[in-house]
């Protein structure tokens, strides 16, 4: 399979190739030439299937013209090394939780499945050397990957994070890893610090001097294995005879979650509709009001990872649907959650069910509490461990949250990290001192 730029102005290119690169050379995001539709017998028997049966069948419709099939299924066997299970919080809505893998966090699963394919495609090239792969994250994203990239051979990871904008326990999970892990201090917001690493892919001096990748959800070996767990999700539900009218709710900063989630429909998957949960920083809400993309600097939260006000998978969610706004709405509703309502969520929900929440599923979960109609089902993900996030959990719900031993691991690790203004010439002196 071939994939092209959602901007049009450049060749199509080999999955290899696009895994490599990141993003297009005319700033655009890849996107496979077809969208596979699955057979209607898969659907009928995802019930009775595994996490890995289920997810090695759609890795294969994406990704089996380009990995052979005893590679692919290494890969994302070694991927889903871990559960996403769905538990019930209350009548009529589920969580789907994300948060089982080694970072506790959704971002486990395509990190994890991106590390691996590319470390494939590096030992195969016969080209030796080092590939450099770059990381934007407010929070999540960086830990994820670099844990996920923790140890490949011929790989470096350089994670990007806005300086005092992450949690204390984020924060340790990437700073403290050392080895082929380092992590950049921005003196800025997540947006600067994307910035940065979309121009670092223009630049071609740094093109000619290192071989860069990002890790970021644009890199289509990230995003697109995302999808999986909304094939799991949706045969546990029908395993529980839950699955009739289900509505899936995603928390959404940069949009890559969602827009596996809208993949993963195009492939067949009988979700009746999606909805999109923002924090205060709520561009995709306006636009899906109005039809108005609207970018702006973003707002800090206390659901940190969704401090996105420029989403890069806007741009996929464009392509997707023909640029067409009326099709998008067909599809997608928003909802937007202040950090009032947040902490109002995380409390009323744990008090009234005993489930605690952390500030992304809080979004995900009050959605789906607003925006259900009679008969149907909500299913939201929780994208991220309560415990990351122990302090605002614990001060709205008033009970002290248990951190898991792998947190704890990494709190006792010293921090390590290299404070850099948000300009890209600084960047680029940094990566060219790699080379």
């Amino acid at each position: 399979m071939e994939w092209y730029s959602t901007e049009r102005r450049c060749p199509p290119v080999s999955l290899r190739q696009a895994v490599l690169e990141g993003l297009a050379p005319d700033r655009g995001l890849y996107m496979p030439e077809r969208i596979p539709r699955l057979p209607e017998s898969f659907f009928e028997e995802l019930p009775g299937m595994d996490f890995v049966s289920i997810s090695r069948t759609v890795a294969r419709a994406f990704f089996g013209d380009d990995v052979p099939s005893a590679d692919l299924d290494r890969i994302v066997e070694e991927t889903l090394s871990f559960d996403c299970p769905v538990v019930p919080v209350e009548d009529g809505i589920w969580s789907l939780e994300l948060f089982h893998g080694p970072t506790l966090a959704f971002k486990d699963v395509g990190a994890r499945f991106m590390a691996r394919l590319l470390g494939y495609f590096t030992s195969r090239s016969g080209e030796g050397g080092t590939v450099d792969v770059l990381v934007a994250t407010s929070g999540d994203t960086g830990s994820a990957v670099a844990n996920g990239f923790l140890g490949v051979p011929g790989t470096r990871v350089h994670v990007l994070y806005p300086k005092g904008r992450v949690s204390p326990i984020q924060e340790c999970q990437f700073t403290t890893l050392g080895r082929n892990i380092s992590a950049l201090e921005i003196d800025g917001s997540f947006d600067d610090c994307q910035a940065l690493v979309k121009g670092a892919f223009l630049d071609q001096e740094l093109q000619e001097a290192l071989r860069l990748t990002s890790a970021n959800s644009i890199n289509v070996a990230r995003f697109l294995p995302q999808s999986f767990y909304y094939f799991y999700g949706y045969a546990q539900m029908a395993a529980r005879g839950k699955a009739g009218r289900l509505v899936v709710c995603v928390p959404s900063g940069n949009f890559g979650n969602i827009c596996s989630a809208l993949i993963a429909k195009r492939m067949g998957l009988p979700v009746e509709h999606f909805i999109a949960a923002n924090n205060s920083n709520d561009v995709f809400f306006q636009y899906l009001s109005d039809g108005v993309y609207r970018p702006r600097p973003s707002v800090r939260t206390l659901a940190n990872a969704m401090d996105v006000g420029d989403p890069s998978n806007f741009a996929r969610i464009l392509d997707l649907y023909g640029h067409d706004w009326k099709d998008i709405r067909a599809d997608i509703s928003g909802f937007v959650a202040d950090d009032t309502a947040i902490v109002e969520t995380i409390a009323d929900c744990y008090r009234r069910t005993g489930y605690l929440l952390d500030p992304h599923g809080a979004c995900g979960y009050r959605a789906l509490k607003a925006g259900l109609r009679p008969g149907e089902t909500g299913l939201f993900c929780e994208t991220a461990h309560p415990a990351k996030f122990k302090d605002t959990v614990e001060a709205a719900t008033g009970h002290p949250v248990p951190v898991p031993a792998r947190l704890q691991a990494f709190l006792s690790g010293k921090k390590a990290a290299v404070p850099l203004p948000a300009e890209s010439a600084a960047f680029k002196d940094y990566l060219l001192s790699l080379a």
